[in-house]
């Protein structure tokens, strides 16, 4: 019983030193070291320029512009979605919706088996003409719809 008594007393003892000093420690002034003073700025010379210099440089050099693409490239550009020259089947139905109604005989937004796989099938085999199953840029030319002629004007 005694070692109990002793070591809360201990305890207690050690416990009061801590706080003693923590107060301490936390009354006493702490002194902040003064910030250095600021540098004086230094002057930058650039070298003086040659007299002879002219005042403004060359204009920069323009970039070549590109020949304008003619109807049928930017028609085929539209079609070649992964831009390697040539038109899959794939690539040449996935915007086409104007030729979806064409295809749809019957009208129900549907399209049967049958009713696609006969026209464009025909329409692709004509226009690839070495049978590779691509169309080349001048193969897709022969598949360009008809012109419609336009209406006299009735002024």
């Amino acid at each position: 019983m005694k070692k109990i008594v002793i070591g809360g007393l201990t305890t207690v003892a050690l416990m009061s030193a801590g706080l003693w000093f923590w107060q301490g420690v936390a009354n006493q002034e702490e002194e902040i070291p003064a910030p250095p003073p600021p540098k004086e700025p230094t002057e930058v010379t650039l070298p003086a320029p040659d007299p002879n210099a002219p005042a403004f440089g060359p204009a920069p050099p323009k970039p070549p512009s590109a020949p304008k693409a003619s109807r049928e490239e930017r028609r085929f550009n539209r079609y070649d979605k992964d831009r390697n020259e040539l038109i899959t089947r794939i690539e040449l139905m996935s915007s086409r919706t104007k030729a979806f109604k064409k295809l749809d005989r019957d009208g129900n937004n549907l399209l049967t088996f049958e009713e696609w796989a006969v026209r464009t099938s025909d329409r692709f085999r004509g226009a690839d003409g070495n049978r590779d199953s691509k169309l080349t840029r001048k193969e897709f030319a022969t598949t360009r719809p008809k012109r419609k002629k336009k209406p006299k004007c009735r002024c």
